[in-house]
């Protein structure tokens, strides 16, 4: 672990304004098959998943299924595998926490408080997330910094303190125009739910369609306030900073 927080430190800042293609490939040449991909299959993550795939066939990506996701996440992950020819591993929760927390909680507890809500995403996302982790020096997602008020401090590489490994943003940079303009360039496949109203998705009952002039993560949880629209699988812990988004 010491050494994978030197080659951070060593790294972050040469890298930083770097293009994305160049983050990648240096994630890829420094940490071989001990670096994956963690994609919920919005649009950034099926970005890097077609950059990835020109960079190196062998693809290594993840996904969190929850047991409550849209029925178009799973149509794309499937169109995706198809057209890369590629493994997609699925992490599901622990089936005995699920099980106890229907049984105690009901099926919606997560709209009861953000305490509950937390209790929801760390049996379904951030248990799951440690377990795909465990073995990897490093895992890259599709976070930016446009996306919320709880991104702009990210980084193309930071140490991922919460997870003990190196973390690696790409997109940092990229506004949403530049993410599509590269879908359509490349004819990468996305999930149906951006063209009606979905600009970030995670699970179906905690995700809607935004209206006109809301912020992008506005669908995400929505009877929450902004600085709460987190559910932990991304802490950001560089200079003690332990903000969390996801």
């Amino acid at each position: 672990m010491e050494r994978l927080l030197e080659v951070c430190g060593d790294e972050k800042d040469r890298l930083e304004g770097a293009s994305a293609e160049r983050v990648l490939a240096w994630a890829l040449e420094r940490f071989g098959p001990r670096v994956a991909l963690a994609s919920g299959f919005g649009a950034e993550d099926v970005v890097l998943i077609d950059m990835w795939w020109r960079l190196d066939p062998n693809v290594r990506v993840f996904t969190l299924d929850t047991g409550r996701l849209h029925e178009e996440t799973y149509e794309v992950m499937e169109e995706v595998r198809r057209k890369y020819s590629i493994t997609i591993q699925s992490v599901f929760p622990d089936r005995e926490d699920v099980e106890r927390l229907e049984r105690e909680h009901g099926f919606y507890s997560f709209r009861e408080s953000i305490e509950a809500r937390k209790t929801c995403c760390g049996i379904r996302k951030v248990e799951p997330l440690r377990r795909a982790l465990s073995g990897l020096g490093a895992w890259v997602t599709g976070l930016r910094r446009e996306q919320a008020a709880t991104r702009v401090s990210v980084r193309s590489v930071e140490w991922d303190a919460a997870n003990g490994l190196v973390k690696v943003n790409p997109l940092v940079e990229w506004t949403s125009s530049q993410v599509w303009d590269y879908i359509r360039k490349h004819g990468v496949p996305y999930n149906a739910l951006h063209d009606r109203g979905y600009p970030s998705i995670g699970c179906a009952p905690c995700t809607r369609a935004i209206q006109p002039g809301e912020d992008i993560r506005a669908g995400r949880w929505w009877w929450e306030n902004p600085e709460h629209k987190e559910c932990g699988l991304h802490v950001q812990s560089d200079n003690s900073d332990r903000r969390q988004s996801n």
